[in-house]
């Protein structure tokens, strides 16, 4: 048996809006997408906090988790992730106890240490710009009490939340989530989907620190890569040139949404080269290509788990996509 066939493949789902499409489009995609990765067989669908950016409609994230898990049945439904320096511990307990109160058993809270937004997003956000770096630890233990059992003479009490116990992930691109990640003994999902370049220096220093507790008692890595798939290597370039075009115009300080694929880029060599350093971890191709490049990317970190972002202009394009990607791993 092979390791992909044994190892659960998830999704990332940035919610992105296309050119001359509109939010609502995207959210209708959103639960299109999320229906049929339940019917294939997926193990998760996360969604992911960001602000102030055109091409993404996932700010209200666990509104939007709400959403897709109401409109599902059995695939887990979580953030990848809340941006936690942007809130309130209190909140985040009391919207994910809540989630959690709802859809039982079903809801994952990744946490990130990122404000996932500029410093003038932050103020509009009344965030301090160095709040979340020093004291991440603090806020992440002051939620996990608020998931957790209720203390004697405990004053403040997230309801709905305290006794929810809902799963706790780090993320994280560097090694700061991933060593706190193994002394908490939580599970670590590395987002190699932007950041592919730390990649196996944080699953070893995970792997190498963690400490089993009462979360889990041995370590699960999640490694969230960019999976293109279509019907052959020549289509799945093609269309590859949206997520390349992304990244391109974040470099050129440009935010987008996401553009039709195009037969050639308008890139300089250092440009192109900044590209791939994003998209250094994308598998690229045919069921056959997309099948091999997953087997050894397992082989290669010993993910315990995938989730699969997979950044086209065309809805139907990336249904096709996963539907591959499920092919493959059967």
């Amino acid at each position: 048996m092979s390791q992909l066939s044994t190892t659960p493949l998830s999704v990332l789902d940035l919610a992105p809006i296309r050119q001359g499409s509109s939010a609502a489009d995207t959210f209708r995609d959103t639960v299109s997408l999320a229906q049929l990765t339940e019917r294939l067989g997926f193990t998760r669908y996360w969604l992911a906090e960001h602000h102030n950016i055109d091409g993404i409609a996932s700010a209200a994230t666990s509104v939007l988790i709400g959403h897709v898990a109401g409109q599902t049945r059995r695939i887990r439904v979580g953030s990848g992730g809340i941006m936690l320096p942007n809130h309130p511990p209190l909140v985040v307990a009391e919207q994910f106890g809540t989630l959690e109160t709802l859809y039982p058993g079903r809801i994952d809270l990744g946490l990130g240490r990122a404000p996932g937004s500029d410093g003038a997003t932050m103020a509009a956000m009344r965030r301090s710009t160095h709040s979340g770096v020093d004291d991440f630890p603090q806020q992440l233990a002051e939620l996990q009490r608020y998931l957790g059992e209720p203390k004697p003479g405990q004053r403040v009490k997230a309801v709905p939340g305290q006794g929810t116990h809902v799963p706790i992930w780090l993320l994280g691109s560097s090694g700061y989530s991933a060593q706190l990640a193994a002394r908490q003994g939580l599970p670590f999902a590395f987002a190699a989907q932007f950041a592919p370049g730390y990649l196996f220096e944080a699953l070893r220093l995970y792997r190498d620190n963690f400490q089993p507790s009462e979360h889990l008692e041995k370590p699960h890595a999640m490694v969230g890569l960019p999976v293109i798939a279509a019907d052959s290597d020549e289509q799945a370039d093609f269309l590859a040139t949206t997520a390349q075009q992304k990244f391109l115009n974040l470099i050129r300080g440009k935010r987008t949404q996401s553009l039709p694929p195009t037969e050639a880029l308008d890139w300089n060599p250092h440009e192109r080269a900044q590209v791939q350093q994003f998209l250094g971890a994308a598998i690229i191709g045919g069921p056959q290509t997309v099948r091999d490049g997953l087997e050894d990317f397992i082989a290669r970190t010993g993910a315990d788990e995938l989730m699969i972002n997979s950044d086209f202009y065309r809805h139907q394009d990336r249904l096709h996509s996963y539907e591959i990607v499920a092919e493959a791993a059967r």
